[in-house]
């Protein structure tokens, strides 16, 4: 398929899959308790925990009482004393919700992201900003508590996707029928694919990515050959692609 075709596929996706009803309880989707917050603390929960199957982790946020932001230490350890998610178990849900809490008391997420972001306009200096943030707040390490919040990683050839935290950076950034917009600070056309297994591997199929290693690189690399098609909005196609790949369409 030509460049040309691949554009023209992707663009009538974009257009097709962008209305509400693209989530629902029928498409489960952590955005879709996202949306209904529409918050930026309660949007990086929903990110941080969007790994395994959709409606596991829809029915698991749904579990979350998310006034907890609000509420002491010990009133947020007691409430969530009996949740667990896959790799995290209450003690490393309760922290997270902690580590929020004082967060909030500093400054917003976005204003702390924009912090490592501004010097060169680059979206992982702002990432590794936040990160750096969040772990500084409170001393805690576990296995699922480290998986959850991520590390900020000494290089790229080494570096992972964080595709959770990508996905949350084009729901706060990017505005339209399914992401938020809530922040104003970040360009677009800086952010990077989020990418996943199903986009990964459509990305391939299409012949948009050669790399064959899951890893940041090749995210960076499929985030450049879509800013071809619209080099002030890429990551538009992401959604259309993980359609794409979890319906088997490419």
């Amino acid at each position: 398929m030509t460049l040309k075709k691949i554009k023209i596929l992707l663009d009538n996706e974009v257009i097709c899959r962008n209305n509400r009803l693209e989530i629902s309880l029928d498409k489960p989707d952590p955005l879709l308790i996202a949306k209904e917050h529409n918050d930026e603390t309660i949007a990086l929960i929903c990110a941080l925990f969007a790994y395994g199957n959709a409606k596991l982790i829809v029915k698991f946020l749904q579990s979350l009482d998310f006034s907890l932001l609000e509420a002491s230490d010990e009133v947020i350890r007691n409430e969530l004393s009996t949740h667990y998610y896959r790799f995290q178990n209450a003690q490393d849900i309760a922290t997270l919700f902690i580590a929020l809490k004082r967060v909030k008391t500093m400054d917003s997420i976005e204003n702390i992201f924009y912090a490592g972001y501004k010097k060169e306009e680059d979206i992982l200096e702002g990432l590794w900003k936040f990160i750096d943030t969040l772990k500084s707040v409170i001393s805690y390490e576990s296995r699922g508590y480290d998986f959850l919040v991520g590390s900020v990683p000494k290089k790229l050839s080494s570096m992972g996707t964080y595709k959770r935290y990508m996905m949350y950076l084009r729901w706060m950034v990017r505005k339209d029928e399914l992401d938020l917009g809530l922040w104003s600070k970040i360009d677009k056309k800086e952010l990077i694919l989020p990418l996943d297994t199903h986009t990964f591997q459509v990305s391939q199929r299409l012949g948009l990515l050669k790399r064959k290693t899951y890893d940041m690189k090749a995210a960076i690399e499929i985030t450049k050959k879509l800013s071809h098609f619209d080099r002030s909005d890429p990551i538009k196609y992401d959604f259309a692609l993980y359609r794409l790949g979890q319906e088997k369409l490419a």
